[in-house]
């Protein structure tokens, strides 16, 4: 296995969500798009940790015993969930300035979350470990995705669970992505997706098997504008999809 990379932060990705760091929890601003998503992203992401790791989701703290580590964390969208299902949760974000909101947020919802301004790289270098690690909507904004996720795998103890998502890099993914959500519906700022960073899902695959991890699992988030709602899809890959890998033992 080759050594981690030292840095694979694109700076000019980084200014982009400092920029918008006070408006995580605001449901009508510039993450509203997030929080939609984020109820699909929850089922995902509990169905998965619940499965590797026989835990009842409907018990009294099911995540209990299990670290998990949130990559690109921002104000704590996910972190929060998993901290009241019983989980110890580090959430980690290389932009400076979400941190002291996401701290606030969590004070006042009466959790306990370990938040740190960083990189992936830095944890692995410190040889931190987890059970699961949480890599959502992140790899399209890194400057090197292999550099990334072979700190993704490195962070992970053995059998770890391993769970991205992305955005699709089709002419669909530029329309809905770009002209759609920045443009026409200006859910996000103009220019806060670059379609060329955008990873199709066999590429993405093909890179956590080089950084060391078994992809076992992926799915599509579609967003269905009738409803204005996301679910879960099997088939439909085209815009944003999650996968889920194992590191070997």
């Amino acid at each position: 296995m080759s050594n981690v990379a030292t840095n694979t932060v694109d700076p000019g990705e980084i200014a982009k969500f400092e920029a918008m760091a006070a408006e995580w929890w605001d449901l009508e601003g510039k993450f509203k798009p997030l929080h939609m998503l984020n109820p699909c992203r929850l089922d995902y992401i509990t169905s998965q940790i619940a499965a590797e790791y026989g835990r009842d989701l409907n018990g009294p703290a099911p995540f209990d015993g299990l670290r998990i580590l949130d990559i690109g964390c921002g104000g704590g969208l996910l972190c929060e969930p998993m901290a009241r299902l019983g989980a110890t949760i580090v959430g980690v974000d290389a932009a400076a300035g979400n941190i002291p909101v996401a701290q606030v947020h969590a004070e006042q919802s009466g959790l306990d979350i370990d938040y740190r301004f960083g990189t992936a790289e830095a944890m692995a270098a410190d040889g931190e470990q987890f059970d699961v690690v949480l890599n959502m909507e992140v790899v399209e904004h890194v400057a090197d995705p292999l550099g990334f996720l072979t700190a993704c795998q490195q962070l992970l103890k053995p059998n770890g669970l391993h769970i991205c998502s992305t955005l699709n890099r089709n002419p669909k993914s530029y329309a809905m992505a770009i002209i759609g959500a920045e443009h026409i519906m200006r859910w996000l700022p103009k220019g806060t997706h670059d379609w060329s960073k955008f990873i199709t899902p066999d590429e993405l695959f093909d890179l956590m098997r080089n950084a060391g991890l078994d992809p076992v699992d992926r799915k599509g988030f579609q967003f269905n504008p009738i409803m204005w709602n996301w679910r879960i899809s099997d088939r439909d890959l085209s815009v944003n999809y999650v996968t889920t890998s194992l590191k070997p033992a």
